[in-house]
C-alpha cells in the first residue's frame, strides 16, 4: 500500500460518498469552502492499495500559526474503518511524516462514530460495533481524547439527532411528538410558500439568522460565510436553502371568512329559545374563539403594514452529501411565531430529503447537559420532537507532535478566542441596539 496525497477531486468524491464514514465535512467543498471562508489549506491524502484504489482518505485543513508552525484538522475524520488497527497505525505513521515539514504542533480529529444511542422513547440503541475498541485503537496509536463534554465546546457538537430515512414517511412522522404534528398541521393550513431558494436569498437568510443569534444568544456567521457556502455547494448541488414565506392578505381573509362563518353559527344559537347547555357551552366557545380569530387578524394587519404583505418566516440551510443530509442552520423571524411556518418548512425539507434518496437525516448539534435552565435546552427539546434518534459521538482527539508548543497553544489559544467572542458579542449587541 501507498500513501497518496493531493487526491484529484473525482477519485476522493467517489470514495468518501460511498464510505460508511462519510460526512459533509469531509467533502471536497468543504476543503475549497474553509480556504475561502477561513483561509484554512485543504488537503485530500489517502492510503491506495496495490491496484491503486483508496483504502482510507480523509480532508486535513492545515491553520498556519506564529513562527511558521501549524495544526491540521480532519473534521469529523478520518474516513477510515477506525476498528481496523493495522491500517488506522499505518496511515496514522504516514500523516505524522506528511505533515512534519509544515511544523505541525498537533493533528485534530473527532470522528463520526456514535459512543451512544438512544431512540425517540429515549431506550438505550445497541450500536452494531462496540465504541471502546476503536477508543482503545485510537489510544493506543498516542492520540488524546479530550474528555466527553457536554455542550458546544468542541469543533463539532458532540450529541445530536439522527433519523433513519430508511423508513417510509408515515413511520417517521408517526415518531413526532403530538404537540409537533399539530404545528406541522397548523403551519400547512396558512398555505404558506416554501421553496428552495436561490443566491438572492441568502441575505434574507442571513436576516434571518442575524435575528435568531440576538435572541438565543449565540454567534453565527457574516454574509459573505453564507454567500460562499451556498456559491461553493451548489457546483455539485449538495445545498438546498429553503424559504418558507406567508401572505398576510390570504391569511388575514382565511380567519376573516371562518370569523363570518362563526358569526352566522353564533346567531343561530341565539335565536334558539330557551337554550339548553350543550348549545350555551357552543355559544362559549364560538365566543372564545372569535376572540381568538380577532386577535389574529389584528396581529397579521400590524405585521403586513410594519414588514410588507409578503414576509419570509423562516429560512433553512441542508446540506445533502452522498446518501445522508444535514440541516446545517435555521433562521426565524421574531414575529407571527403562531403560524408555524418554520415547523412547516422543516417537514418539507425532510420529505424532499426522504423522495431524493437520503437515508440519514441528521439535525446536526444538541447538547448532552440537558439542564432545564441550560440556555441551550430549547434547542434540544425542539429538535427531539421530531422523534430521531439521541446521538452522542466519541469527542474529540489531539495527536501530538510538539509537546512544549502543545502545551503553549493550548493555554493560550482559548484566552485569545475567549476576547475575541467578548468583543463579537459586544459588537452584535450594540449593533442590535443601533438597528432598533
Amino acid at each position: 500500500m501507498k500513501f497518496v496525497s493531493d487526491i484529484e477531486k473525482k477519485k476522493y468524491e467517489t470514495f468518501v460518498k460511498k464510505h460508511p464514514k462519510s460526512h459533509f465535512l469531509q467533502s471536497y467543498a468543504w476543503g475549497q469552502f474553509s480556504y475561502v471562508a477561513r483561509k484554512l489549506i485543504p488537503h485530500y491524502v489517502g492510503i491506495v492499495d496495490d491496484k491503486g484504489k483508496l483504502v482510507c482518505a480523509t480532508l486535513l485543513l492545515e491553520k498556519k500559526l506564529p513562527l511558521g508552525y501549524s495544526y491540521f484538522y480532519a473534521p469529523r475524520g478520518f474516513v477510515i474503518d477506525f476498528y481496523d488497527k493495522d491500517l488506522l497505525k499505518e496511515f496514522t505513521n504516514e500523516l505524522k511524516k506528511y505533515v512534519k515539514n509544515e511544523k505541525a504542533i498537533f493533528i485534530k480529529i473527532d470522528p463520526d462514530i456514535i459512543w451512544k444511542e438512544y431512540d425517540y422513547k429515549d431506550e438505550e440503541v445497541k450500536l452494531d460495533k462496540d465504541p471502546k475498541e476503536a477508543f482503545n485503537n485510537l489510544k493506543s496509536l498516542g492520540y488524546k481524547h479530550l474528555g466527553f463534554t457536554k455542550n458546544f465546546e468542541t469543533m463539532q457538537p458532540r450529541y445530536s439527532f439522527r433519523i433513519d430515512f430508511n423508513q417510509d414517511i408515515d413511520t417517521i412522522q408517526s415518531k413526532f411528538n403530538t404537540t409537533t404534528k399539530q404545528r406541522i398541521r397548523k403551519g400547512y393550513a396558512l398555505n404558506p410558500d416554501i421553496r428552495k431558494g436561490t443566491i438572492d436569498d441568502i441575505e434574507e437568510f442571513n436576516h434571518l439568522m442575524e435575528l435568531t443569534e440576538s435572541r438565543k444568544d449565540f454567534l453565527s456567521h457574516d454574509l459573505d460565510y453564507y454567500k460562499n457556502l451556498y456559491k461553493i455547494y451548489t457546483k455539485d448541488n449538495d445545498i438546498a436553502l429553503y424559504m418558507g414565506s406567508i401572505n398576510c392578505d390570504k391569511i388575514i381573509k382565511v380567519y376573516k371568512d371562518e370569523k363570518n362563518d362563526k358569526e352566522k353559527e353564533l346567531d343561530k344559537l341565539k335565536q334558539i329559545e330557551n337554550p339548553s347547555k350543550s348549545n350555551k357551552t357552543k355559544m362559549n366557545e364560538i365566543e372564545k374563539r372569535l376572540d381568538k380569530l380577532n386577535e389574529y387578524i389584528d396581529e397579521y394587519t400590524k405585521a403586513k403594514e410594519e414588514f410588507g404583505n409578503v414576509i419570509t418566516l423562516s429560512s433553512q440551510f441542508v446540506i445533502e452529501y452522498g446518501n445522508k443530509a444535514w440541516v446545517l442552520y435555521a433562521g426565524n423571524h421574531n414575529i407571527l411565531t403562531d403560524s408555524f411556518v418554520n415547523y412547516a418548512t422543516y417537514f418539507e425539507h425532510m420529505k424532499y430529503c426522504k423522495e431524493n434518496g437520503i437515508t440519514m437525516y441528521d439535525q446536526f448539534g444538541t447538547i448532552g447537559d440537558l439542564n432545564e435552565k441550560n440556555p441551550r435546552y430549547g434547542l434540544h427539546i425542539f429538535k427531539k420532537k421530531f422523534g430521531g434518534d439521541y446521538v452522542e459521538f466519541m469527542g474529540e482527539w489531539d495527536l501530538i507532535l510538539n509537546k512544549k508548543m502543545y502545551l503553549a497553544f493550548t493555554k493560550l489559544v482559548p484566552l485569545y478566542r475567549n476576547t475575541v467572542r467578548k468583543i463579537t458579542k459586544h459588537k452584535l449587541k450594540r449593533r442590535n441596539h443601533e438597528d432598533n
